[in-house]
């Protein structure tokens, strides 16, 4: 046990987030095989459960000795809770592990249990909440316990292609395949402060392993961790995150008025210069002024994250669109390294999936291209990005707030339905480096930037951007 980290048992960590939990009914083993529910994947091993003899499939010596007193130690008769509940106003499909029953191991009976869980809220179109707290597979069952991993994914898959939301709490400790399927697999993952998450628990990793990086705060540092929050505000953010991923809406949302009263341009290097004011506002000013009750996610999932790319949900403000969810995904006016990239890809295709419009807010000089981010692979990310615009099927929305530099800012801008506001510019190569490949003097740059077009009404006359939006009322 981690020191100072509490260890919740199923039914307290049900109770930290909801006062009202119904208990599903355990399921019966099937006879038979299980026809999958859909064609694209097949049946696993694990979709025929089998009936065995005394002490499992293994014969382990002593194992239902040992499933009868952690039955008698903690009341549960698995290692898994599963139920129904409201949390934050939203109904959910509740998972619940119980550490205390066999290291919150994974068997045949606990695969049976979650799949009827995902069956059910599949059915009933609830999204699923997994409070985590596990060593890993059974041992005692053997292969028959690895191949619930598959079975897990499978419902999970499944759950995901019917675009229902699903949100992890990682408690202590969350190891093996439960983090590496009902953990990492899901949409959001929040975890308590101290917790041990990683794939290999405390007893099998290397003897020099720092075990600093076996914890919620390291993986939120390596982009797998959306949050780490203290128990008393988990009910209010899981709340937060179910009501925001609940509401689909299949219109686009308008794009964010001017957050400054700046006049159009005269000349391309005007509209650079106002582009790269420090007192120009920023993406956190717009999505303040824009939307209410965020909640973000962070991290690329590959171990990457970047401070200069913000994206979650939130809520619209007031107005004939207000109430509605809406996903961003912001750029802060830095170079946008590839984690940021990824990071972007990952929610455009979430929204996508849950049918939530996107508001993308272009603002960077250009992606970074320093050697770290090539070994990164940049390249690949930005082509993710540009990918998840292209195949979304969720209506998308850009407005342009800064710099517009080359295809790092291209690659976030919705075609068809990119804004600009009067403060910013749009152009293929920043006009001193376009300067510098032509081979022209310094002094060149000005007229160069008028050459490239790039003021915000430039960029409306070639058909870039759909038109220039204005403050929504002028200063008194």
């Amino acid at each position: 046990m981690t020191e100072g980290v509490p260890r919740y048992t199923a039914r307290e960590a049900i109770d930290l987030v909801t006062s009202g939990f119904t208990e599903l009914p355990d399921p019966a083993s099937p006879v038979g095989p299980v026809r999958p529910a859909s064609p694209a994947i097949a049946a696993s091993p694990a979709s025929s459960v089998r009936e065995f003899g005394p002490d499992g499939p293994l014969s382990w010596q002593g194992y239902d000795a040992s499933r009868a007193r952690a039955a008698a130690r903690t009341g549960e008769e698995e290692s898994v809770v599963c139920g129904t509940a409201t949390v934050g106003g939203t109904a959910t499909v509740l998972i619940s592990f119980e550490f205390g029953f066999l290291g919150g191991s994974l068997g045949e009976r606990t695969g049976d249990r979650l799949e009827a869980a995902y069956v059910y809220a599949r059915e009933h179109r609830l999204p699923v909440v997994s409070l985590v707290a596990t060593g890993g597979s059974r041992m005692q069952e053997g292969m028959r316990a690895l191949v619930q991993l598959q079975r897990v994914a499978r419902q999970s898959t499944l759950t995901r292609e019917a675009g229902l939301p699903q949100i992890a709490v990682l408690r202590d400790p969350t190891t093996g395949g439960g983090w590496a399927t009902l953990g990492a697999g899901a949409d959001v993952v929040l975890a308590l402060p101290g917790a041990q998450v990683g794939f290999a628990g405390s007893r099998v990793r290397p003897p020099d392993a720092d075990p600093a990086a076996y914890t919620a705060e390291a993986q939120l540092a390596a982009g797998a961790v959306d949050a780490v929050m203290p128990p008393a505000e988990l009910p209010g953010l899981l709340g937060l995150w179910l009501q925001l991923l609940s509401r689909p809406s299949a219109e686009p949302v308008p794009p964010p008025p001017a957050l400054a009263d700046t006049d159009q341009p005269a000349t391309g290097w005007e509209a650079v210069g106002n582009a790269r004011s420090p007192q120009r506002p920023r993406a956190t000013a717009y999505l303040d002024a824009y939307l209410d009750r965020r909640a973000a996610i962070s991290g690329d999932r590959c171990g990457g994250t970047d401070d200069g790319m913000l994206c979650g949900f939130g809520v619209l403000k007031d107005g004939k669109d207000g109430g509605r969810t809406v996903a961003y995904a912001a750029q802060t006016g830095t170079a946008t390294r590839p984690a940021g990239y990824r990071t972007a890809a990952r929610l455009i295709r979430l929204a996508d999936r849950l049918r939530i419009p996107v508001l993308t807010l272009v603002d960077t000089p250009g992606a970074a291209n320093d050697a770290e981010a090539e070994r990164q692979g940049a390249g690949a990310a930005i082509a993710d990005v540009f990918g998840a615009m292209a195949a979304a099927r969720t209506p998308l929305t850009t407005l342009l707030i800064g710099e517009g530099g080359s295809g790092g800012a291209l690659a976030l801008a919705a075609p068809d339905n990119t804004w600009a506001t009067p403060d910013s510019y749009f152009s293929v190569i920043a006009p001193e480096l376009a300067a510098a490949i032509l081979k022209r003097p310094p002094e060149e740059v000005r007229a160069t930037a008028d050459q490239l077009r790039i003021r915000p009404q430039d960029l409306v006359d070639l058909g870039v951007v759909r038109g220039i939006v204005e403050p929504s009322k002028s200063p008194s």
